[in-house]
């Protein structure tokens, strides 16, 4: 009974600030704006009628488009409910009132969190709505495709990467190396990694005339799985330009002394994902898939470790996976509300703002801090010897710093459901748990955890305007 006396002050600040959220014309834009995002222009935009482009014009674009409106008004309004506020004075008229200032920030939180998780679902039954509405325009073998591609749950197996194999090789070239003085007197880090990518060069390179060979291992899956098709989705780069554009490759799968599977030879374009059909029985009695590739090129082709092949199976339903996917925005939601209270609850509106959507951006600048953490920092050329020059101090700070920051900010932004989604993978029960974990709880915890103090030390009197 107590806890539940506790919360009824938390619980009405909350239902105030969705009351006080809806009276701003933000709210009435935003509506507007995710109603036009997710209705009218995909109805306008013409797609080439294939199964990727309605995926990209519906999903892609779509998710992507509520996700950004969605994040940025949260900022807008995480950061006005509490600043405004502050600076019109009705905040005093509330901190006198036997509610505690914590419970004044998590009713807010709770608040946004609660209006924005309507907008989304809201946007996420139009988007379900329209893309089964849409998808009876397509030509039947473009719907066929979409609903084997797309509108499904597809787990994925890949080949497990030796990586103590490869860091073990690392180890014994750099001992190697380290006894030349001139590599010695080089920055560790950027000779191991250099050494790094040319072991793992090993395992990519398919030169020409030569053959590739992947074994997945599906475990107790393959029995079952070995009676449904399944599809195998590649991607590599060439160290030479053709003159087609297209480079030439023969698959071939199965056990390797029993049924393989030899499709045409294909005609395929570098940099870019290509998946096709295979059919059932191909699993051996191991649980194991063979696939080899051989390259018919004069060129040496690369199939990156992590994502050069891959074969995909039916594991689930559209309907759950794509509730699953929403579920995860909305976490990422939930974070961006914490942080705009927890500017807020230190800073004027403006600056407040502008500090959240600073944050936001470094989010988005994880490419760039990705490249500078595996480069070993922002190489130079010397001019006059045309080397690139060794690291130095303030870049080998800079990887430390940027390599944290990488770290944390990777804790809320390993999860991708719109790509997962618009490609036809699974977004699993435990991606879920983890993004309430590490982005909700973890994340968002720490930025509440840093409002709620800096609100509760902040004298509301100071703040007053004119």
């Amino acid at each position: 009974m107590a806890s539940r006396v506790l919360g009824r002050p938390m619980f009405a600040m909350a239902w105030l600030t969705v009351k006080a959220a809806l009276r701003y014309r933000l709210v009435q834009i935003l509506s507007v704006l995710l109603l036009t995002a997710v209705v009218f222009l995909p109805a306008i935009i013409k797609h080439d009628g294939t199964a990727r482009g309605f995926t990209q014009i519906l999903l892609s674009y779509s998710m992507g488009s509520v996700t950004m409106l969605l994040g940025f008004a949260t900022l807008w309004l995480a950061c006005g409910t509490l600043a405004r506020d502050v600076e019109e004075c009705q905040m005093q008229m509330v901190a006198v009132k036997p509610i505690a200032r914590w419970e004044i920030w998590l009713g807010k939180w709770l608040g946004l969190v609660l209006l924005n998780g309507l907008l989304l679902a809201m946007a996420g039954a139009a988007i379900y709505g329209v893309l089964s509405w849409r998808s009876r325009t397509l030509p039947p073998e473009a719907l066929e495709e979409l609903r084997a591609k797309v509108l499904v749950a597809r787990g994925s197996i890949r080949e497990a990467v030796d990586a103590q194999g490869i860091e073990a090789e690392v180890n014994r070239r750099l001992a190697e190396r380290l006894q030349d003085a001139n590599v010695a007197a080089m920055d560790r880090s950027f000779v191991r990694q250099q050494i790094r990518e040319q072991v793992r060069a090993q395992y990519q390179i398919v030169r020409p005339g030569m053959a590739r060979r992947w074994v997945l291992d599906f475990g107790a899956r393959g029995m079952r799985l070995n009676d449904t098709p399944l599809s195998v989705r590649a991607k590599f780069v060439a160290a030479q330009a053709t003159v087609s554009g297209t480079y030439y490759g023969l698959w071939e799968i199965g056990p390797p002394e029993g049924r393989r599977y030899r499709p045409d030879a294909m005609s395929l374009a570098p940099d870019t994902f290509h998946e096709f059909f295979i059919p059932p029985g191909l699993i051996d009695s191991d649980g194991r898939l063979t696939v080899d590739f051989l390259n018919y090129n004069d060129t040496a082709i690369l199939f990156p470790l992590e994502e050069g092949l891959e074969v995909l199976y039916a594991a689930g339903g559209f309907a759950p996976n794509f509730a699953r996917g929403m579920v995860i925005i909305f976490c990422w939601i939930a974070l961006l509300a914490a942080i705009g209270l927890a500017a807020a609850s230190f800073l004027s509106f403006p600056v407040a703002a502008f500090l959240s959507l600073g944050l936001l951006v470094i989010g988005f600048s994880t490419g760039t801090l990705r490249q500078v953490v595996t480069e070993g920092g922002i190489a130079g050329v010397n001019a006059n010897t045309g080397l690139i020059d060794e690291p130095g101090v303030l870049n080998r700070a800079a990887v430390k710093v940027f390599g944290g920051l990488l770290a944390v900010i990777n804790l809320a932004q390993d999860f991708s459901p719109v790509e997962s989604l618009s490609t036809g993978r699974i977004v699993t029960w435990g991606e879920v748990g983890r993004a309430c974990l590490q982005v909700v709880l973890l994340m968002g915890g720490l930025f509440g955890t840093v409002g709620v103090v800096l609100f509760t030390r902040r004298e509301l009197a100071a703040a007053q305007s004119g």
